[in-house]
């Protein structure tokens, strides 16, 4: 299909479907009330037009700064901070999944003008900082040759990578700046279609067992279920054997996996279904139960059904749980961090979130990251915007945020997978 006709279809779907798109009405937090579901030929789309930083920067609340600590990597992703205060950044970009109708066609390509032009890097890069002063004066390729990396866990000396394809294991020696052997195949995870082809990943508390993201192979079921078998799900992986077994199902796309301290809990946020209009469905955090159902494809946001699905199961709808927190329809949250005390007493208690934006709004959404509050353990109250700028009121997209860590000694480590940057945001006492 050609360009020109491309974007002529395309204006065609705005024209259809942007009235629905209504940036009035915000869908977070524990308690939402929903709009009814909106259908037209096409989603409402925007057309990102990425620019370079220059001398700008993300914005921070007062009393914080921001500063790029690595540039020009190939599409950083998630991190993780190594007991040595290094970081590992997981970098690359994967899925094959073909285009079922003209509309996927469309909507690949309104992606795809908001993505980074950077070849996939398939690598883990270390950064490290050491002598402590904020400055991560040494760069090296800790591992190369992978498959689209994502999820990343440190269990004792076994280094954990998501690959689009399988979790492999790396020997670890604390110090260490680049793998002393290619790594072993821990278990194969689900790969053929790839529609959402990211892995996230996380360990629990004890490290006995892996927990890995497995999102669907369609927005609803386009491809017939035979197509999501091991999908829309978390694995729960037995870190020593790699065998596996399904945690909770009904996940349409869990993007980031992550453990609450103390408690143990696993949380996740979910990026939700399309083509139900502007404001649905929620993207959501959760405390993710064991052999939980959270509804898709079936219904969203708890039992509320989607008639597009044939055939239904009332039985499956019943059994739905309703997420914990609604983040805002299509924002694409891609990452999640609890927080702690050296994040200052306005973030002490809660999560950040990395909103990576929305590309099916005519208003776009996201492209942030947000924090929010928890209390006794859970969340309450709106989300805080915490790193904000990367598409600005000029309509121009500077970058997009992915992956959020948080350092214990204070600081927020931001993976910015536009501009090919990594962010690092400290309270000023720290820098």
């Amino acid at each position: 299909m050609k360009r020109p006709h491309l974007l002529a279809l395309a204006t065609a779907g705005l024209l259809l479907a942007a009235c629905g798109d209504d940036p009035s009405a915000p869908q977070y937090g524990t308690q939402v009330e929903l709009p009814a579901p909106q259908r037209g030929l096409l989603p409402a789309m925007d057309i990102a037009e990425p620019v370079g930083w220059g001398d700008q920067r993300p914005t921070v609340p007062q009393g914080y700064t921001i500063t790029a600590i690595a540039t020009d990597l190939q599409i950083p992703r998630q991190t993780l901070l190594l007991p040595n205060g290094d970081i590992l950044v997981a970098e690359g970009k994967g899925g094959n999944a073909p285009k079922l109708l003209p509309k996927d066609v469309i909507a690949g390509y309104i992606k795809s003008k908001g993505t980074s032009s950077v070849k996939s890097g398939d690598r883990l890069t270390l950064l490290r900082d050491a002598d402590g002063d904020g400055t991560y004066e040494t760069r090296t390729v800790f591992a190369s040759d992978l498959n689209a990396p994502y999820g990343l866990a440190l269990i004792d000396r076994s280094l954990f990578v998501a690959n689009q394809d399988a979790l492999v294991r790396f020997d670890y020696q604390p110090g260490q700046t680049k793998a002393s052997a290619p790594p072993e195949k821990v278990t194969d995870l689900p790969s053929e279609i790839n529609h959402h082809w990211t892995k996230a990943l996380t360990a629990s508390a004890d490290g006995r067992f892996l927990y890995v993201g497995i999102g669907s192979n369609s927005n609803i079921t386009e491809r017939g279920m035979i197509a999501e078998v091991d999908r829309a799900m978390i694995w729960q992986v037995d870190a020593r054997t790699g065998s596996h077994k399904p945690y909770a199902t009904g996940l349409r796309n869990p993007t980031a996996l992550t453990i609450q301290p103390g408690s143990g809990q696993l949380w996740a946020v979910v990026n939700e279904r399309d083509e139900l209009g502007a404001n649905l469905v929620p993207d959501y955090l959760t405390a993710v139960r064991e052999g939980g159902f959270y509804g898709w494809p079936y219904s969203y946001w708890g039992k509320n059904v989607d008639d597009r699905v044939r055939p239904q199961d009332p039985q499956k709808v019943a059994s739905a749980i309703t997420p914990d927190y609604a983040l805002g329809a299509h924002v694409a949250a891609l990452g999640v961090a609890f927080s702690n005390a050296a994040m200052g007493s306005s973030f002490n208690d809660g999560v950040f979130v990395g909103e990576h934006g929305s590309w099916n709004r005519s208003q776009p959404v996201g492209y942030k990251v947000v924090f929010v509050p928890f209390r006794n353990g859970r969340p309450a109250g709106a989300p805080v915007d915490f790193v904000t700028g990367f598409q600005g009121p000029d309509g121009k997209t500077r970058g997009r945020p992915v992956g959020v860590t948080v350092d214990p000694r204070g600081a927020l480590i931001v993976a910015d997978d536009l501009s090919n940057t990594v962010w690092r945001v400290v309270p000023a006492q720290n820098r």
